[in-house]
């Protein structure tokens, strides 16, 4: 099915709005370290409040809120407390686990090293296959994503990740698994109605 023959012709994502801390790091982070022009800056009518948006580029944009009065981080809640294979990396229901960027394969030890070298703690790099472990120490065949994980300063678990399959992509056989329902059970023939 094409774009133009859904219900509802969705390009892609146009922004994902968090919340931060302190709007000035923010800045710093995504700005300076990360390389995100700052493309819009609004001072929220009430006086308490600022919504700041960045290009990630492709014509998406990441945006922030700052509000005077938010709560605290919950992390374990909102988020997770810890980058993936240094901890639990669980959040709730309803929460944003993490975004993903984008980034070029062929830059992609090379941006592992520029992190490390700005001071960004990273969860080394991940080669996700179809594996037991689902983690390849090498590119191989099967690996089909590279991934490296990083929190911003606000907590926010951050990944760049690039795809490594070939022209045809996905394959049916790569949409396996039922999903589950929140009791645990496997919705049984769910996939195969769709197919």
């Amino acid at each position: 099915m094409t774009a133009t023959e859904r219900e509802f012709e969705i390009q892609g994502v146009h922004h994902l709005a968090l919340v931060c801390k302190d709007m000035a790091k923010t800045v710093e982070f995504y700005r300076d370290v990360l390389g995100m022009p700052l493309v819009k800056t609004l001072d929220l009518p009430d006086g308490s409040s600022q919504h700041f948006f960045f290009d990630m580029g492709g014509g998406n944009s990441l945006a922030f809120f700052w509000f005077a009065n938010a709560p605290e981080a919950a992390p374990g809640i909102a988020a997770p407390t810890a980058l993936p294979s240094r901890g639990s990396f669980l959040s709730a229901h309803g929460s944003m686990n993490h975004i993903a960027f984008t980034v070029p394969n062929d830059k992609f030890e090379e941006y592992f090293e520029r992190l490390k070298a700005k001071g960004i703690e990273v969860a080394g790099i991940s080669n996700h296959d179809n594996s037991p472990t689902q983690n390849s120490p090498t590119v191989t065949d099967d690996v089909y994503v590279r991934s490296m994980y990083f929190f911003d300063p606000d907590g926010i678990c951050l990944e760049f990740a690039c795809w490594t399959l070939p022209p045809e992509g996905f394959k049916p056989e790569d949409v396996a698994h039922e999903p589950r329902r929140a009791d645990g059970s496997k919705a049984e023939g769910m996939l195969l109605a769709h197919a």
